[in-house]
């Protein structure tokens, strides 16, 4: 016996939660996750930050018209704040005046930054080594994001509006019965005229089960280090300091430090684990641009960041599936643009809508 829905969403991380709470509530919703643990494989794992000027022209919109919800959340969403003071600095070389110069020539970049001198640079990023900033871009408006309390303000707006997660709930087979999808998972079946494809690094896997053509999504590898070593209220207070050509950045994390080295492997989909070439990277390239000195590795691990070939978001129905909806390949911005993704998508007959690829459609 199958359990009927009026929507089923498979992936219970940011996307998929920010989709199921966005719905209206009396809908039959069913979220559908394989891990014990919501969000276990990249956004548990997201040192997320929300910046206007980040990412490509649609992902940089849709952070923008995330602003406001993030900033200022209605009351029973959360009872913490979703965001803290950080600012970020995005800094360049003088050999790398030519990503410099493209950056700030963007119109949307230039409206939400400013231009610092090197002096300034070192006041904002205390830890830099003198001479080594010949330019740099400072956003102001740049804050941390608590990712637990959004993440579990949309599972609880989500619940409180009668829907239902579904836990270790491996998806074995999609099929299409009639007008309806029927999805076998190692709970149980369920049936919906509507299947939203939400399973991030999985989601052209999910896709195949039912029949839809890949959109090319590839799953990449992102590592973070917390070191000691970076000690002071005036480290503890500077901005997220992210190289122009995102070769590293670093940002204080409490009392310590956190490092990526912003790489970016591409790798199967899996429960990504950190390489220790890619933690020494991290830690060799952040002592080379400041005056830290490791003194100990105190966490490391990965996550998994997932894109398509123009690095933005495909969010629609598939025009050759009727009631398959695809919310995949957010990359690292899925975080920040959760609010605005959640007000795009509506619901509707379930009749495909075009898709094209890396292009974002509304539910109408």
């Amino acid at each position: 016996m199958a359990d009927p829905f009026d929507v089923l969403i498979i992936g219970a991380g940011i996307a998929g939660a920010s989709l199921a709470a966005s719905l209206p509530a009396g809908s039959r919703v069913a979220l559908i996750e394989r891990e014990a643990q919501p969000g276990y494989h990249s956004t548990s794992r997201s040192a997320a930050l929300f910046s206007q000027i980040y990412g490509n022209a649609a992902v940089r919109a849709l952070s923008r018209a995330s602003r406001a919800f993030l900033f200022d959340p209605p009351p029973e969403f959360t009872p913490t704040p979703l965001v803290a003071p950080r600012g970020a600095l995005h800094i360049a070389r003088r050999d790398q005046w030519a990503s410099f110069e493209a950056m700030a020539a963007l119109p949307d970049v230039l409206a939400g930054a400013r231009i610092v001198d090197p002096a300034e640079a070192g006041r904002l990023s205390p830890l830099l080594r003198d001479g080594y900033v010949g330019h740099a871009l400072f956003e102001a408006d740049a804050r941390d994001i608590d990712v637990n309390a959004l993440h579990q303000g949309y599972l609880r707006r989500f619940r409180a509006n009668g829907g239902q997660l579904r836990l270790d709930s491996d998806v074995h087979r999609i099929e299409r019965v009639g007008d309806r999808w029927r999805v076998t998972t190692s709970t149980g079946d369920f049936l919906s005229p509507i299947v939203v494809n939400a399973a991030g690094a999985w989601a052209d896997k999910v896709g195949a089960m039912a029949g839809a053509a890949p959109i090319g999504l590839t799953p990449r590898r992102r590592t973070a280090v917390l070191v000691e070593g970076a000690d002071g209220p005036a480290v503890a207070a500077s901005a997220m300091t992210i190289d122009i050509d995102e070769t590293f950045y670093f940002k204080p994390d409490a009392d310590l430090l956190l490092l990526s080295p912003a790489d970016e492997t591409p790798v199967d989909a899996c429960d990504a684990q950190p390489e220790e070439m890619d933690v020494a990277l991290a830690i060799d390239r952040v002592e080379q641009a400041t005056t830290l000195k490791v003194r100990r590795v105190r966490a490391k691990w990965a996550g998994l960041r997932s894109f398509v070939e123009d690095r933005g978001p495909v969010v629609g129905f598939d025009p050759g599936l009727p009631g398959f909806f695809w919310l995949a390949g957010q990359g690292g911005y899925g975080i920040q643009t959760a609010p605005a993704m959640g007000r795009l998508r509506r619901p509707s007959s379930g009749v495909g809508t075009p898709r094209p690829t890396c292009s974002i459609v509304a539910w109408t």
